[in-house]
């Protein structure tokens, strides 16, 4: 995507500023104090599962934790739980990693499976519109307010944690971070490296809620009713 009149912009500002506009030699500064970097630091990745867990209540999700040779049995019982008829899931890379190429065909015996796919271009959105269930795989996982951080691309469309009545975001454990700082931390480095970073990344803590009206809290006006955290063993 083209950047569009920079330089006039970039100009504008600092003549605001009274300044002429510097384009070299601008250093990111080192702070002394950097409390954000101190935050659960130490925690071992099983103490930062029961954090995860236990922020969990908090936003009114539910939490299960497997491993993966159990992933199958607890995804299906969350399904049903949910009384999902119909799921979409993201075409991930994961879901053969972990297992569950063989799940989906069989859960198509009782159950609507569509797996996201690119070609079909916004029929997706049509399809997690009418979904019970969205089932998506976490990249990075903050324990501090158990949110998911999906990389949305071509492959794990938006709306498959946004539109289905219930969310399912599997969490392999090895994803799961103290907080934002590390996950904004992890997502610089890869630019740095020259990976290729989504244009477009979610930040997802549980099922939606509003308390904007009286403060009363209202869960699903702007997305899922649900939500369900599977932590699965991948370590």
């Amino acid at each position: 995507m083209a950047i569009q009149n920079r330089e006039a912009f970039l100009n504008k500002v600092a003549t605001s500023l009274g300044r002429p506009r510097r384009t070299e030699g601008v250093e990111r500064p080192s702070w002394s104090v950097s409390p954000q970097n101190d935050v659960f630091k130490g925690a071992s990745q099983d103490e930062l599962v029961d954090i995860l867990a236990k922020h969990c209540e908090v936003i009114h999700t539910k939490f299960k934790q497997t491993d993966t040779n159990g992933l199958k049995d607890v995804l299906l019982e969350t399904i049903r739980g949910f009384g999902g008829k119909s799921v979409i899931a993201s075409n991930d890379a994961r879901i053969k990693d972990f297992g569950l190429s063989d799940f989906y065909q069989k859960l198509g015996e009782e159950a609507e499976v569509h797996i996201w796919d690119h070609k079909l271009g916004t029929e997706n959105q049509k399809i997690a519109e009418r979904a019970d269930v969205g089932i998506v795989f976490s990249d990075i996982t903050l324990a501090e307010t158990a949110t998911v951080t999906l990389f949305n691309d071509k492959n794990n469309g938006r709306t498959i944690s946004l539109l289905p009545t219930a969310f399912v975001a599997i969490i392999p454990k090895s994803t799961i971070v103290p907080r934002i700082t590390q996950a904004t931390k992890k997502i610089h480095e890869a630019e740095v490296r020259g990976e290729v970073v989504p244009s477009t990344v979610s930040f997802i803590s549980g099922p939606s809620n509003s308390a904007d009206i009286e403060m009363n809290l209202i869960v699903g006006v702007h997305g899922p009713v649900y939500a369900t955290y599977i932590v699965v063993e991948d370590q």
